[in-house]
């Protein structure tokens, strides 16, 4: 399974998406160094404290992540059907389903890391930055660190599970738009707002929409034997 994942990424070029996603860091950090002097002069700044600065920055990057999930989803899955080039790989002698697997676990990983690398490296920075400037009032500890860290791993987990949904919209139309826009979607769903009544802060329809992702997933890798690709 590792040979063939490693196959996908050279066979599709996705060694290019380190570059997308350190676009997507540096602009996810300019904006929200920009809200930090927006807000300085505000009498109820959007980031109180550390805490909030933690919840703004994972909102940011789960959002960019999940989009930038549905962009692998068209190039891994959506394009092969859409071009038909799906039709040669299945005459390989290669089990279809180890085949999507690999495309599926590509996806999930690489949203999972990436949330959690973006998420600690913008906020790290951030914190470094806000030592010189002061814009953010409180103080940091090793508890709050290591309580932020474990929730990020269970929320980014989560978060890949969701990834997986465009998925659904995509093969049912074989549309790289209808994948995209879904994504979109779904991050508008579960990431408008910063306060704590935002539908994302909800543990259970986090969880409830990793599951219906991964049964997408499962369904995708099931039924592939008997999918029409035509």
């Amino acid at each position: 399974m590792l040979k063939l994942i490693s196959l996908e990424i050279r066979k599709n070029k996705l060694k290019t998406l380190l570059t997308g996603a350190a676009i997507v860091n540096l602009a996810i950090l300019g904006f929200m160094i920009m809200v930090l002097f927006v807000d300085r002069n505000e009498n109820e700044p959007s980031f109180a404290s550390y805490a909030d600065m933690f919840e703004g920055v994972f909102v940011f990057v789960k959002a960019a992540y999940i989009i930038f999930a549905s962009v692998i989803i068209s190039k891994l899955v959506i394009d092969e059907y859409k071009n038909n080039t799906i039709t040669l790989l299945f005459m390989y002698p290669i089990s279809r389903k180890k085949l999507m697997t690999a495309k599926i676990l590509i996806v999930f990983a690489f949203t999972f890391v990436a949330i959690i690398v973006s998420d600690i490296v913008v906020g790290a920075i951030l914190i470094g930055f806000n030592s010189f400037v002061g814009l953010i009032p409180g103080e940091l500890n090793l508890p709050m660190i290591t309580s932020e860290l474990i929730k990020l791993g269970a929320n980014a987990f989560y978060a890949a599970g969701i990834a997986l949904i465009p998925l659904y919209f995509g093969m049912k139309k074989k549309s790289v738009p209808a994948t995209i826009v879904s994504a979109v979607l779904v991050t508008s769903l579960i990431s408008g707002g910063f306060d704590q009544a935002r539908l994302g802060n909800l543990a259970a329809v986090s969880i409830s929409l990793g599951l219906i992702g991964a049964g997408i997933a499962y369904m995708a890798i099931r039924n592939i034997d008997h999918k029409d690709i035509a």
